[in-house]
């Protein structure tokens, strides 16, 4: 064994043991729905846990014992601060910290490219406080080559001590390694520490560092060759889900034509025990992930000149629903004698998905900005926001209205499919109600349309 490799093995011997005995002390940058989880876990498991962000409210509310997330109650977070947990805003504590995990937004730009400044600007706070012995995992979901392409030669270029990272036949300071968050808000059927963990690891010594701290708080770990497999396999599970959404949406579109219930159809293909998957249509696709990890491999796709036809597809045919969404209620305004143009318009829900507080590219504020153009006056309701502030492209300053009086409104519009909704109520009490969710599956009335 050369010196070079003895050294990395008395390194890494020493990092396990500090994760055997629970003194490694982990650091998350980014307490949103990924990073917040995700440092209460390592808590949980007796881990001393710092939380990074930028910002100052989010990390006054967790000082103070509060809680930004629905999900996540209040109590859990004074239980973490009474077992150690901290936030701060002084990314000059990074020095401390054994394991940093970067848990940032990748958003895309108004151009649908990939857009990095958070993960560019993070690796950059980090830098300066770089040193040698720690193990820097990427979790934010992004392209294959990221953590090699970007994150690596930030980290190395800014730090003071011209420190490097370990790499496959060659010996560094630190160590780098990628990992995907697989947060599924308001999944309650799976714990979160039996969802696996997939980790690629810069050299195998990385590998190995990320494998053993995953594996102290998750029930299995997967490991695969390199940080853009681990990319790649993230990407591959949305997009999957993507193309799948996709393939209903344009189905349903076909079957109101057709005059068949699609809802109907995909329950009797679910009965199938083999060879099937339900998937369902919508009124488009939100959250962080599904609506933007296409663009971002399609992206990157083009630098090997190779055309993601199939996935841009997909892509554009989730996000014509919107449209398709207005275009109903404009449809089923008409058969009344009515134009949007003036119409009272109730959205129901404007979280992209039921029962979370997650506004995250949801169709429904594309929806609202769609109906305002065409001069709808558009009120929402959603019971997880009392107000939303801004959507894609515009100002909505909107305060959520009440359901006490659903007759004042031309049409009620059902566009996330919210638990606590009484829909025989909303129906019964509405002129008009336009149901992107089947939401109201079992009920006959009139004044009641699916699309």
């Amino acid at each position: 064994m050369s010196n070079i490799s003895q050294a990395l093995d008395i390194n890494s011997q020493e990092f396990k043991n500090r994760l055997q005995s629970r003194t490694a002390q982990v650091g998350i940058i980014g307490l949103g729905y990924v990073g917040l989880p995700l440092a209460l876990l390592f808590n949980e498991q007796r881990f001393p846990v710092t939380g990074f962000d930028i910002d100052r409210k989010k990390v006054d509310i967790l000082t103070e014992g509060g809680s930004y997330i629905y999900r996540i109650p209040p109590t859990e977070i004074e239980v973490a601060r009474q077992s150690g947990f901290s936030a701060t805003v002084d990314f000059a504590r990074l020095r401390d910290m054994d394991v940093i995990v970067i848990c940032v937004p990748t958003p895309l730009d108004e151009y649908h490219e990939p857009d990095l400044s958070y993960i560019t600007s993070t690796a950059e706070s980090i830098a300066p406080h770089l040193r040698a012995g720690q193990l820097v995992v990427l979790e934010s979901t992004t392209y294959p080559g990221t953590t090699e392409e970007v994150l690596v030669p930030i980290l190395e270029k800014g730090n003071r001590s011209g420190l490097k990272a370990t790499r496959a036949e060659e010996a560094g300071d630190f160590y780098v390694a990628f990992s995907p968050e697989r947060e599924d808000p308001g999944n309650q059927s799976v714990a979160r520490r039996d969802i696996p963990k997939v980790v690629g690891g810069l050299d195998p010594y990385a590998a190995e560092l990320a494998a053993g701290l995953y594996g102290s708080v998750f029930n299995r770990v997967v490991r695969v060759s390199t940080p853009a497999a681990a990319e790649m396999t993230k990407l591959l599970e949305n997009i999957y889900r993507c193309v799948n959404i996709a393939l209903v949406n344009e189905l349903k579109l076909l079957c109101l034509r057709m005059g068949i219930n699609i809802w109907e159809v995909i329950e009797a293909a679910s009965t199938k025990p083999f060879g099937f998957q339900a998937f369902y249509p919508g009124p488009g696709l939100g959250g962080h992930c599904i609506p933007i990890d296409p663009f971002y491999l399609s992206w990157k796709a083009k630098e090997f000149d190779f055309h993601t036809r199939f996935i841009e597809l997909a892509g554009e045919v989730n996000l014509q629903m919107p449209y398709h969404v207005v275009a109903s209620v404009g449809a089923a305004l008409n058969d009344r004698r009515k134009t949007i143009n003036g119409s009272k318009v109730l959205v129901l829900g404007v979280a992209y998905k039921k029962d979370i507080d997650d506004l995250r590219e949801s169709p429904s504020l594309t929806i609202i900005e769609l109906l305002r153009q065409q001069g709808a006056e558009v009120s929402y309701h959603d019971p997880y926001f009392k107000f939303v502030g801004r959507g894609r492209k515009y100002e909505l300053q909107m305060h959520c209205a009440s359901l006490d009086d659903l007759g004042k409104y031309d049409c009620v519009l059902i566009v996330t499919d919210h638990s606590d909704y009484d829909y025989p109520k909303i129906v019964r009490e509405s002129k008009l109600v336009v149901d992107t969710r089947n939401a109201t599956k079992g009920i006959a009335a009139a004044n009641l349309v699916r699309c």
